[in-house]
């Protein structure tokens, strides 16, 4: 059985020239990967857990960095909110980031029980991350930087 992440209802419809479109898409690619590597960790398929696991790493880094490089220092000029929500999403981001890390070192031991027990942490703190960026941060970026949004993610998608 293939699992996956739960979509959030999403009220409108959103363009991949939306901060909110754009990057609600490449969590769907992330979640996608994660799955993947959740799968093949539970199947005993070690090495191609790794692989997987270590293309999640990637694609989870790309994405932090489209957000921690580009997205939140433009919301954090157009705001002046530099301790708001882009502070607790770089906290959630380094979360994140140590729980990745624990399950690499897991796959790498093949330790099965701790493997599904971090994917399962890890799997309930991306799905509250991912919900409050998509339903608070990224619409109100879209809102807060107007007609500068479009570039941003031209920018964003260069990445």
């Amino acid at each position: 059985m293939v699992r996956k992440l739960p979509r959030p209802k999403q009220s409108r419809d959103f363009s991949m020239t939306t901060i909110a479109g754009f990057l609600t898409d490449d969590h769907r690619h992330c979640d996608d990967v994660f799955v993947a590597a959740e799968q093949l960790a539970a199947q005993g398929r070690w090495e191609e857990a790794q692989l997987r696991c270590g293309e999640f790493a990637g694609a989870i880094e790309r994405h932090f960095a489209r957000e921690e490089d580009l997205l939140f220092p433009a919301f954090e000029a157009a705001t002046g909110m530099t301790t708001g929500p882009t502070a607790v999403m770089r906290m959630e981001h380094r979360q994140i980031r140590q729980m990745l890390a624990s399950l690499q070192e897991a796959l790498a031991r093949r330790d099965r029980n701790d493997c599904l027990g971090i994917t399962e942490t890890l799997l309930l703190l991306m799905q509250q991350h991912n919900a409050k960026e998509e339903n608070i941060l990224y619409p109100m970026s879209d809102r807060t930087l107007g007609a500068s949004a479009a570039g941003l993610v031209a920018d964003m998608q260069k990445r």
